[in-house]
């Protein structure tokens, strides 16, 4: 399949492809006679596994680790589920602080009534104290 056909089947942009296969994420495709790239099968599991890894917020270089572990034949699992305790973890701590960063916002949101001058405004002067976004 072309390019375009493989980024349909996958919603990965061929920009993106073709970056992924820059990177050695995706292997590179065999080229017909006329030099355009020929896709198959192969590449529809990499790129769909590159993209949900990619939608839960694993890095390029976790999803490299990822691929390069699945291709091993280890003894175990054990490596892979340390990288999700890894990731779960982070997660879980960005959450912590954007719980953190909406309750700010809403406190800062409700000193406002939207009807003061612009150099009134509360949330403008609370934007300008940094210390109490921290």
């Amino acid at each position: 399949m072309s390019i375009g056909e493989l980024a349909k089947h996958t919603g990965v942009k061929v920009v993106t492809i073709r970056y992924y296969e820059q990177i050695g994420v995706l292997p590179v495709a065999k080229r017909t006679s006329g030099n355009y790239r020929n896709y198959g099968t192969e590449h529809i599991r990499r790129l769909r596994f590159v993209r949900r890894c990619r939608d839960l917020g694993f890095s390029l270089e976790e999803v490299r680790g990822l691929l390069r572990l699945s291709t091993e034949d280890g003894p175990s699992c054990a490596e892979v589920c340390r990288m999700a305790e890894r990731h779960r973890k982070a997660v879980e701590h960005k959450i912590t602080d954007l719980k953190r960063l909406a309750s700010e916002l809403r406190r800062i949101s409700a000193s406002c009534n939207g009807r003061l001058a612009m150099a009134e405004c509360r949330i403008i002067e609370a934007l300008s104290r940094p210390w109490l976004l921290l």
